[in-house]
This record gives structure tokens, sequence and C-alpha cells, in this order.
């Protein structure tokens, strides 16, 4: 049985909603393109280390350093977070209308797994849905808790992430003598994913993502992460965001039920320690000559404590901003309740913009550039969300996602 106490009030929204979640998770959906955009147009490295392809000019620096300062970790950890707390909101109300909470959710995250498996498979291969929902079936058995376990057990579990990283970091040190051949091994891998391998490493992706939907697959197919090792790797780290959403919502933290003087507290802390951290991070990057051991240092270990802090300064400050009716709450709200739909949609026209498939732009264009299309796809988002939610309710993939995981339950 879940633990409703304290249960805060719904605050106004269509159909029960939480304008609140769904205005954080509009912000999420669209702030979180900033940070995928290298994925899709640049090739692996580069997500991490500009110097690998794309970015020699000041600007292309200057770009990657502002997307590593305001934007990194953050906007992955907002979503986690409000995907714990929408967990255990569905729960609550899936109990309170008399279902068993616990099977739907299982079903929701069997289906969330095929569909995100299917995205990484065939479309992109950043995909986060398929680590999403195997985190959240383990989730499940931590609903019961308050609000102040959950907050302890979610410190707990930074600290092991912070751990593993810690490790990894210690056998890229090791291998940097590359003095055996499985040193030379180590050194190559931690090079090809935070390093800058050169452009013969880099070549067979960059033929792939330019040739047919069929060599992309391929190329995915052979080279993708496999999620039951993720799970492994960076497992903690999201369950760690997820049950700090479940205890900000049974807290009232996500529901608005805070005062406006604590959420401007908790903004002003959690910016003012996550903005600075991450600006001396990106410094001690670029100090290094973009060595691969402090990138990968920085992105292992020294922001996992500062990631969360960041997440929940910006979660508060979106929330300051919430107008309930105002123009702009509306249509970045209308975006979150098809943050799935919308999600899905930015991979689908990002890679037709780069992939072969479509217009053959990868790897073609430098960092800052990739960027002049955030504004174009955060129109079309704010665009097209609400007239679709206004004439059908629900998004696509989100109507998809409900009824496959309804199918045989209570007869729906």
């Amino acid at each position: 049985m879940i633990d409703h106490s304290p249960s805060p009030p719904v605050p106004s929204g269509d159909r029960g909603r939480l304008l609140t979640l769904d205005a954080l998770r509009g912000v999420a959906v669209m702030a979180i393109l900033l940070a995928n955009m290298p994925g899709f147009a640049l090739p692996d490295p580069a997500y991490s280390n500009p110097r690998a392809w794309g970015g020699d000019r000041a600007i292309d620096i200057a770009v990657w350093a502002l997307t590593e300062i305001f934007v990194n970790g953050r906007m992955r950890g907002l979503f986690s977070l409000l995907f714990g707390g929408s967990m255990l909101l569905m729960l609550q109300r899936a109990e309170d209308a008399g279902e068993n909470g616990a099977t739907l959710h299982l079903r929701r995250m069997a289906v969330l797994f095929v569909l995100g498996m299917i995205h990484l498979s065939f479309i992109w291969t950043g995909d986060i849905l398929a680590h999403y929902a195997l985190v959240g079936t383990i989730a499940l058995g931590f609903v019961d808790m308050s609000a102040r376990r959950l907050l302890v057990l979610a410190v707990v579990l930074t600290g092991f992430s912070m751990a593993l990283g810690a490790l990894d970091c210690l056998g890229l040190f090791a291998a940097a003598a590359r003095d055996t051949p499985q040193a030379v091994a180590l050194w190559n891998a931690y090079q090809a994913a935070f390093g800058t391998p050169g452009p013969a490493v880099l070549m067979p992706e960059i033929i792939a993502m330019r040739g047919s939907w069929g060599d992309a697959t391929a190329f995915r197919l052979a080279n993708n992460g496999n999620p039951l090792l993720d799970l492994i790797s960076i497992g903690p780290e999201t369950l760690s965001a997820m049950l700090l959403g479940m205890a900000a919502l049974r807290s009232g933290f996500l529901t608005g039920q805070w005062s406006r003087s604590t959420y401007r507290r908790c903004a002003v802390l959690g910016l003012g320690i996550s903005l600075p951290a991450y600006a001396a991070m990106a410094a001690m990057v670029m100090a290094s000559g973009y060595d691969v051991r402090a990138v990968a240092l920085t992105q292992l270990f020294l922001q996992a404590p500062v990631r969360l802090i960041g997440t929940i300064g910006y979660a508060a400050f979106v929330l300051l901003l919430v107008r309930p009716g105002g123009w702009w709450t509306t249509r970045i709200a209308a975006a979150g309740r098809m943050a799935f739909t919308n999600y899905i949609a930015t991979s689908v026209v990002m890679t037709f913009v780069f992939y072969g498939h479509g217009l053959g732009q990868f790897a073609q264009w430098h960092r800052a550039s990739i960027y002049l299309l955030i504004p174009v796809a955060w129109a079309l988002m704010l665009a097209w969300s609400k007239p679709w939610l206004d004439r059908f309710g629900q998004g696509p993939l989100e109507r998809l996602w409900r009824v496959t995981a309804r199918t045989g339950l209570s007869g729906r």
C-alpha cells in the first residue's frame, strides 16, 4: 500500500493534472535538446570533448563551456526527478481508483522499455527511455518510504555513484602509461568516449551516419551500449534522482506547495553552488588541454554531487516562474504533457537533418552552428503541443503508452 501522507493537493490543471509537473517537464524536454545536439550532429566523443570534432574555433569552445556550465547533467537530472515524482503520483491515483498500481506501473515500464529499445536501435543511439524503464522498475521497491528516508537514500546512492566513478577514473589514470596491451585497450576505449581519438577512429561512425538508414542502424546495433550494463554504471545516479523526485512530490515541493521564499532560497542555493562548480570544472578541462583524464574525471566523478544540487536549483527556479493561465506557462506545460512525443519527435527531426537518410549533414557543421536549430525546434514544440492536446487530449505516443500498458487491466 502506498503511503499517502502527507498527500499534497493537486494544483489547477486540465483533468486533474499537476501544472507544476507539466511545466517542469516542458522546460526539461526543451532544454535537454541543448545537451543532446552534439549527440545528433557530431561523432560520439564530441559530446563531452569539443576538440574531438567541430570545436576548434573560439565560439565553439564558448558554446561547449556554456552548455557545460548551465545545462549538462541537470536537465537529465530534472527528467529523472520528474520521472520519480510522476511514478509515485500515478501509483497513488491508481490505488485511489481501486486499481493495482504496482501491476500497472510494471506494465508501463515493460512498454517503455520496448519503445526505448526501438528508439535506441532504429532512430538514435542516445536513448534514455530503456534505461528509465529498468531503473523505474527498481524504484518501485522504495515507494512506501517517507520523504526523509527517500532523501537520505538519494544522497547515499549519489555517494555510491561517485565511488563507481572514482574506480573508473583510477583505472584510466593507471592505463595512461600504456605499458601493457590491456592498458592500451583501456586507454583507447576512454579516448573513444571522452578524448580526441582522431579522424581515423571516428570515420566509421561518420560514414555510417552519412550513409543509408540501414548503414546507420547496423552501426548502432554493433556499437550501442547495453542497457543492462548501463544499469550498473549510471543506474545508481538515475535511481538517486528518481528517489529525490518521489521525496519532492511527497513533501509538496513539486506541487508548488512550498512558500515562494523557500523556493527562492532553494534556487539561489542550488544554482549558487552548482553553476560556479560546473564553471570551475569546465575551466579545469580547458586548462588541461581537454585531456581525456580531466574530461573523464569531471564527467564520472566530480559532477555527481553538484548535479542533483543543480537539478533542485533549476526546479525551484522554474516553479517560481510558473504562472497559471499565463501564455508561456500554458504553452510550456503543453509541451511537457507531450514530453514523450516531443522527445522522440526531436530525435526523428534531428536525425533526418544530420543522417544520410535525410540531409546527410552529420559531422559537417561546427559545434556552434548546430545550436541554430534550437529556436526552430522550440518554436515547433510550443506551436503544435497545445493545439494537439486541445483536439486529442493526449500526445500520440503518450496515448500509445497508456493504452498498451492498460490492455488487459480491469477490462480496459
